[in-house]
């Protein structure tokens, strides 16, 4: 056959074989193909892994040791963040041999820890994708290291959660586990662990949980060591019932782990218990003196409001700058040195707290005794009777009810409230002196007890403490949910930081701030940072506080003033109020240059359960112990020299304050029949009102029982009589030094001043 055109011969086509197919070519499915390529990848990418962690571990070499335990000590400086104030433990460290530590004990350590400690290489594979995941999650900090990780952790690196650190731990801990011993290591592990206490090592950690030697520690001893390390802050017994019993539920893991390895027989397990322990005193390796209040008080900051525990202060590192200014600190020590003479300032004479702080909170300067290892802080722990300090709660609740420092009240004594049952209640003013119609302003002045329970009588029962809440009494103090006609009295206990804060709070023109002492931390590591942004809220109205401001000058600049010839010798605009209760159970000073400073004095006497039980008279030896006197001397003295250079700041001015809604006021827990009460507004105060002698009226009642009156018949105010008939009162300038304290001096204190009912 030949092709038409070019005449070439054409091939024939090829003929199908009968029976035969040609077979198409397989495709394989997307599945398939996505599968092997993901295999693939993740071959490549392990090869990858692997490669990257050999170059890793061959680059990482075992650093230095950070032996030196005094480089994680935390360190607490004044306000400047130079001068070193305290710090919150020093280095409690002793290492002893392996062979020191009972073997029982030591299996405890690894039945706790790394029941495969023996066996492995150096490194818990599940463990530490557990933690690492936890880490990366942002979740709650897991265990699973061995305890050569752990050594590793404590002894090389910084207590940072970053994947950087965990992956160096790991390639240390490796290099470590082929270059020392087991016991070497187990060894290293027990003498650098933190136990809590302040404790570094297992020898420590005997006498700071047991006071005996690392040699004589038995079993049940040991399982506690050997649970406490996973994390003091919990499982220390210490810190309440919750603490014992979580280290016993890890108690019994450990013990239960031990049997069950084979390091302990059953047996032995049943003799196990819960061990006694040494009583623990956490002042006892930090600073003494006044300023170990101070760090105590920054050590609460620590944990309560930024959340640190045990372990972070004590061995973080951390470089904490307070808010207490040295020069006010100084200050604040001797002015109580000067005004409470030595003799008296022991466990079984005086206490004195003393708190200074400024509109936005911070605490500038606080002292609370002689010495924070021995006694309670009489600053921020005591809880004493506020006394007529709380007058000021009351002027606050009737400016805010649209009275003004111009209403008047009866000064008139004794008042008589008649509770019920057929009892009554007799209200004195302070040496029965009487007072004829007073304004506000004059009768906060002298410190009238009848004439502020009347006023109390017209707030409505309640609204005092109300008042004394809104501007920062804690609703929580002993007497606060109490109300009753004369708790504008102070039958109420708070503590000397709660008075300051709540005069704060006038003074910085009604904004309440709370107290703080921390204004910056940083760490070592460069793992940790803060600033303090201090809140403030409207407490009261900034023309109510202002107009309060100004009514509460006249305890300084009254010549009749209760404390006209101490505080009120500044020469500054300043305002405050001076409070003595009943029995001269406590005495107080507080008060404020407007918006600048706030500074409180109490004192108290007494000690273990009769603090704040013995009259301050007795315990100097007095006639009396006022308000006016030593703690005013002291309030003196401190802001003479606090406030030497700075501005002089002005009083506010006044405000015409329309009537308000306040707050609601608590529940009337008692009943009575009040007085009869007169009100009038006057531009001046009333002429019968005067005083020979300034008075700090201490809250004065004595009760009696009487038949009730008939349903007809009213009580009414009595005028006062003729001015030559009532009492000059009378009171030392200074207390006289009590005898000297016999050898051993009192006991230690065990409980706070209550308030007297």
């Amino acid at each position: 056959m030949t092709d038409e055109q070019g005449g070439a011969p054409r091939r024939a086509a090829a003929r199908p074989v009968p029976g035969r197919r040609k077979r198409p070519k397989k495709e394989h499915g997307l599945f398939f193909k996505v599968f092997w390529r993901t295999v693939l990848g993740f071959v490549l990418l392990g090869l990858i892994g692997v490669v990257a962690l050999v170059i890793i571990y061959l680059r990482t070499p075992i650093p230095q040791p950070q032996a030196d335990a005094a480089k994680q000590v935390s360190i607490v400086y004044y306000s400047d963040g130079k001068t070193e104030l305290g710090r919150f433990s020093t280095v409690n460290r002793e290492d002893v041999k392996l062979a020191q530590v009972p073997k029982t004990v030591r299996y405890e350590f690894l039945a706790a820890e790394d029941r495969n400690f023996y066996k492995n290489s150096g490194v818990s594979i599940s463990g530490t994708i557990r933690a690492a995941w936890s880490t990366l999650s942002g979740g709650q900090e897991q265990g699973g290291s061995t305890i050569t990780q752990q050594y590793v952790k404590n002894y090389f690196l910084t207590q940072d959660r970053s994947v950087k650190r965990k992956v160096k731990e790991i390639m240390i801990a490796l290099k470590i586990d082929r270059k020392m011993s087991k016991d070497d290591i187990l060894q290293a592990y027990l003498n650098n662990i933190y136990f809590g206490r302040g404790a570094y090592g297992i020898q420590a950690a005997s006498q700071a949980y047991f006071g005996v030697d690392v040699s004589k520690l038995d079993a049940s001893q040991g399982a506690f060591l050997a649970s406490v390390i996973n994390a003091p802050g919990l499982y220390d017994p210490q810190y309440g019932a919750d603490a014992k019993a979580r280290a016993n539920a890890r108690m019994t893991y450990v013990l239960d782990g031990m049997v069950k390895e084979g390091w302990m027989t059953p047996a032995q397990r049943a003799k196990a218990h819960m061990p006694d322990f040494k009583k623990y005193n956490p002042n006892a390796q930090q600073v003494s003196g006044p300023n170990g209040y101070i760090v105590s008080a920054v050590r609460s900051e620590l944990q309560h409001k930024l959340k640190l525990t045990h372990e972070d202060i004590d061995r973080g590192g951390l470089r904490i700058t307070t808010t207490i200014d040295k020069n006010s600190q100084k200050a604040a020590v001797d002015a109580v040195h000067r005004n409470v003479p030595s003799q008296t300032a022991r466990l079984d004479a005086l206490h004195t707290g003393l708190v200074a702080e400024q509109p936005d909170g911070a605490v500038v300067a606080m002292y609370g005794g002689e010495d924070a290892a021995k006694e309670i802080s009489a600053a921020n722990d005591a809880q004493l009777q506020g006394g007529s300090s709380f007058k000021a709660f009351g002027l606050a609740a009737a400016l805010q009810d649209g009275m003004t420092m111009q209403t008047k009240f009866s000064g008139a004594s004794p008042l008589i409230l008649h509770r019920g049952n057929g009892k009554t209640t007799k209200i004195y003013n302070d040496n029965h002196e009487q007072f004829g119609m007073l304004t506000l302003e004059r009768a906060f002045a002298v410190s009238s007890n009848t004439a502020f329970v009347r006023l109390n009588q017209a707030l409505g029962t309640g609204k005092t403490l109300a008042a004394a809440q809104q501007l920062g009494i804690p609703q929580s103090s002993p007497g606060m949910n109490d109300p009753v006609p004369t708790d504008i009295l102070g039958s109420a206990a708070v503590r000397v930081i709660d008075m300051a804060n709540a005069y704060n709070t006038i003074s910085a023109e009604g904004k309440k701030a709370d107290p703080y002492f921390i204004q910056k931390v940083t760490s070592v590591a460069g793992d940790y940072s803060y600033d303090a942004h201090p809140n403030t809220q409207q407490a009261i109205a900034k023309d109510v506080a202002a107009n309060l401001v100004n009514g509460m000058t006249g305890p300084l600049t009254d010549s009749d003033g209760t404390a006209h010839h101490t505080a009120g010798q500044l020469n500054r605009p300043a305002a405050g109020k001076t409070g003595t209760s009943s029995h001269y159970l406590s005495a107080w000073f507080t008060g404020f240059t407007p918006d600048q400073l706030t500074v409180s004095v109490g004192m108290y006497a007494g000690n273990g359960k009769q603090a704040g039980t013995i009259g301050l008279d007795k315990a100097t030896h007095n006639a009396s112990f006022y308000g006016g006197d030593t703690p005013a001397t002291i309030w003196l003295d401190f802001m003479q020299a606090a406030l030497k250079g700075q501005k002089v700041a002005p009083l506010p001015q006044t405000k015409e304050v329309k009537q308000t809604t306040t707050y609601s006021a608590p529940p009337v827990t008692s009943t009575q029949a009040p007085t009869s009460t007169t009100t009038t507004t006057s531009s001046t105060p009333s002429s019968t009102s005067s005083s020979s002698t300034p008075s700090s009226s201490t809250s004065s009642s004595t009760t009696s029982t009487t038949q009730p009156p008939s349903p007809t018949t009213t009580t009414t105010t009595t005028q006062p009589p003729s001015p030559t008939s009532r009492p000059t009162a009378t009171r030392p300038t200074l207390p006289v030094p009590p005898p000297p304290v016999t050898q051993g001096g009192g006991q230690p204190r065990s409980s706070e001043p209550q308030p007297t009912r």
